[in-house]
């Protein structure tokens, strides 16, 4: 048993913990900060900007496979050599990404980079949870959560100047540096531990999950274009299918799955990783959407299209203190219908603007989104794990970590495969507008935003009601 857990740790270590939150920060901040360099990367590449796509989604796959792989290398391996190890890795394959010139290139590196991120993040919080007693962990946490609120929100605009001033390859060369720093100083604070745990891994779930995730991204990729054969998708369609399939059988009858599905059977986890996951997929899709609107449609800069979107996360952030006593007041089923229904009414509108829409109205309207949009994540969030019992917890966490980046990642395919559909159909119905595939993608995303609120409804009307008391 961990320090923490006895409570016989020693104070906070606050150096350590500024260590692992500045990890957390270059991980969430590489998740969000090619977003604006996408137009550009696309035009050195020979590519629409719309299929650059694929270097953001293998990115955010390849975190959601990599996650329980983390706890179980640390586990195994201990935390010190698993956690610098990442760190270096990370900033190795950032270092490549910048002078890849293909985008199969990039997204193999972007790939290994989302491992990389994957071992960061959780072996990072253990690191900080086994070396900090019970009474802080309250102080511990906030030190891990605000470096993964505020990445977003500076991410665009530093991603924006930096494609305007000295190119795109500086969004990932800019990781080397902070990486480097992050490395020396794991090295004098990162804590050696003895703590070893000798279980098995399930090798084969993996590999179908891997498998199956893979296939289908690369099916998502494949329907956007028209050169792709119709027979080779169907067959990666296919495996796609009979990967997850096999991948879900086979954990559902190992003693040590790689992910647990039995906390799936209480309606508010299964409410929350489901319909929620449908939400996370849809409203983490949409800054993409800005993106390539702004530049490509309206043909903004990276560095003004970077800033205006930043409104979104700003709007995310200063909703916070007041998310809490809208549940307590509306209720979890009420407050996520609400979200869900805002947020799709906001993309609808969307497909309503244009080139000479006043900039203070788009900035208005994305603060309002952003604020929807971190109003329904906190639902999700807060009514989870309301109902899982103590022995299901673990599972229950790691399979809601996977869940949620596995949606992350598909909402920038499906997005993308969107656009793509649109454009098509805007060449034909008006061939002048440069902007109307864009915008028609938001109608897409607005229909897709209510299929969680089918679900929510269906949930009784007072669920939650002892999460939202406390």
């Amino acid at each position: 048993m961990s320090g923490a857990a006895t409570g016989k740790a020693p104070a906070l270590n606050r150096p350590l913990a500024v260590l692992v939150a500045g990890a957390f920060f270059l991980e969430n901040l590489d998740g969000t900060i090619i977003q604006t360099a996408v137009p550009a990367i696309g035009r050195d590449f020979g590519l629409r900007a719309v299929d650059v796509n694929a270097a953001i989604t293998a990115y955010l796959l390849a975190v959601a496979i990599g996650v329980p792989l983390g706890g179980w290398l640390a586990d195994r391996l201990g935390v010190r050599p698993v956690f610098l190890s990442a760190i270096a890795l990370f900033t190795l394959a950032s270092i490549g990404c910048a002078f890849s010139t293909g985008i199969v290139a990039l997204c193999v590196l972007r790939a290994i980079q989302g491992v990389a991120g994957a071992l960061m993040v959780p072996v990072g919080r253990l690191a900080v949870l086994r070396a900090t007693r019970t009474r802080d962990l309250i102080t511990a946490i906030a030190y891990l959560t605000w470096p993964g609120l505020l990445a977003p929100v500076i991410a665009p605009a530093i991603g924006g100047l930096l494609t305007d001033t000295v190119g795109w390859p500086w969004v990932f060369l800019i990781n080397g540096p902070l990486g480097v720093a992050l490395l020396i100083a794991g090295l004098r604070l990162v804590p050696r531990s003895d703590v070893r745990e000798r279980r098995g891994f399930d090798v084969v779930g993996f590999a179908l999950l891997g498998t199956g995730l893979v296939a289908l991204l690369l099916t998502l990729e494949g329907l956007g274009d028209p050169a792709s054969g119709r027979t080779g998708l169907v067959v990666l369609g296919a495996v796609a299918v009979l990967a997850l399939v096999a991948a879900v059988g086979w954990m559902r009858r190992v003693e040590h799955p790689l992910l647990s599905f039995r906390s799936l059977g209480i309606p508010t986890f299964r409410a929350s990783n489901l319909g929620g996951g449908v939400y996370r997929l849809v409203v983490s899709a949409l800054p993409f959407l800005y993106t390539l609107l702004f530049q490509v449609g309206f043909g903004w800069s990276a560095a003004l299209a970077g800033v205006v979107v930043v409104a979104v996360f700003v709007g995310n952030l200063a909703i916070k203190p007041f998310t809490t006593p809208i549940i307590r007041r509306f209720g979890f089923r009420t407050t996520i219908i609400g979200s869900s229904v805002a947020g799709a009414a906001l993309s609808a509108a969307f497909v309503l603007v244009g080139p000479s829409t006043p900039i203070p109205l788009l900035v208005a309207a994305l603060l309002v989104a952003g604020a929807f949009r971190s109003i329904g994540f906190t639902a999700y969030n807060s009514i989870q794990f309301g109902d899982v019992p103590p022995e299901l917890t673990s599972g229950a966490n790691t399979l809601a970590a996977t869940v949620q980046q596995i949606a992350i990642g598909f909402g920038i395919a499906v997005a993308a495969l969107a656009v793509r559909a649109m454009l098509a159909l805007a060449s034909v119905v008006a061939p002048g507008e440069q902007d109307l595939g864009y915008r028609w993608a938001f109608g897409v995303v607005a229909v897709a935003l209510l299929i969680p609120v089918i679900e929510t409804a269906l949930l009784p009307r007072h669920v939650g009601a002892a999460v939202a008391a406390r």
